[in-house]
C-alpha cells in the first residue's frame, strides 16, 4: 500500500481524481475488489486531500459518483449475463459466499444493497446479483446511491483524517512510532471486528438452537 501512496501522491491532481475514481469504478463494475477493495482508493483520496493534492468536496464527489457508476455496471452485466455470470471460474471459488449472499438479497431486498456496500466482498458481487434477480432498477438505484454517499463520504474523511494524523505522530514522535501507532490501531481494529464477527455467530447459533429446540404443531 506504500507503493501504491506514493505513486498515486505522486500525480499532478486530475489524475489523483481520474485514478481514485478508476479504482472505486471498477471494484463493481470489473470485480476489481476480489482484488482492491474500492475503499483502499478511497482512503487513499482522503489521504491525498490531507496532503493537498487534492479538494475534499471534489475528492467526496469523485468517489460517490464512481461507487454509483460502477454499481450500475455491474447491474447491468448481472441483468444480462445472469447465471452465465454465476456460473463463472471466479465465482465458483467463493460458491459459499455467493449463495449466502443471495439468500441476503432475497430477504433484505434494496437493503441489502445498502448494507453490501459496506462489506468489501458484498460491495463487488451484490450489484450483478441485484441485476440476476430482476430487482427493479429505481429500487436498486436508491439504496446504492444512499448506499455510496454514507461509505464514500466517511471513507474519503477517514483517509483525510489518517492522512493528517500520521503527519502530525511523524513529526513529533519519530516515523518508527507513527508506524507503531498505526499499527496498534489496526490490530486493535482487527480484534474487535474479530470479536464482533464470534458475538453475532454466537447469537445466530443460540438463536438455532432454540428454533430446532421447539415443538412443531403435531408435538403439542
Amino acid at each position: 500500500m506504500s507503493r501504491l501512496t506514493a505513486w498515486l501522491l505522486g500525480l499532478p491532481g486530475i489524475l489523483v481524481y481520474a485514478s481514485v475514481g478508476a479504482l472505486v469504478f471498477a471494484e463493481d463494475a470489473l470485480f476489481l475488489g476480489f482484488v482492491i477493495p474500492g475503499e483502499t482508493a478511497a482512503v487513499l483520496g482522503g489521504v491525498a486531500v490531507s496532503r493537498g493534492h487534492a479538494t475534499l468536496p471534489t475528492m467526496i464527489v469523485v468517489v460517490v459518483a464512481s461507487a454509483v457508476l460502477g454499481d450500475t455496471v455491474g447491474y447491468a452485466v448481472g441483468r444480462h449475463l445472469g447465471p452465465r455470470l454465476m456460473d463463472s471460474r471466479l465465482l465458483c471459488r467463493h460458491r459459499e459466499r455467493v449463495e449466502r449472499a443471495r439468500r441476503l438479497l432475497a430477504r433484505r431486498g434494496g437493503v441489502a444493497v445498502l448494507l453490501g456496500r459496506f462489506v468489501a466482498f458484498l460491495r463487488a458481487l451484490v450489484p450483478a446479483l441485484a441485476g440476476a434477480a430482476r430487482m427493479p432498477y429505481g429500487t436498486f438505484l436508491f439504496f446504492n446511491a444512499l448506499g455510496a454517499l454514507i461509505w464514500g463520504t466517511g471513507t474519503v474523511l477517514l483517509g483525510h483524517l489518517a492522512g493528517r494524523s500520521y503527519d502530525l505522530l511523524e513529526r513529533t514522535f519519530g516515523r518508527f512510532a507513527a508506524l507503531t501507532v498505526v499499527g496498534l490501531v489496526v490490530i486493535g481494529l482487527v480484534g474487535w471486528r474479530i470479536r464482533r464477527h464470534r458475538s453475532d455467530h454466537r447469537i445466530r447459533q443460540h438463536r438455532s438452537d432454540q428454533r430446532s429446540d421447539r415443538p412443531g404443531r403435531n408435538g403439542r
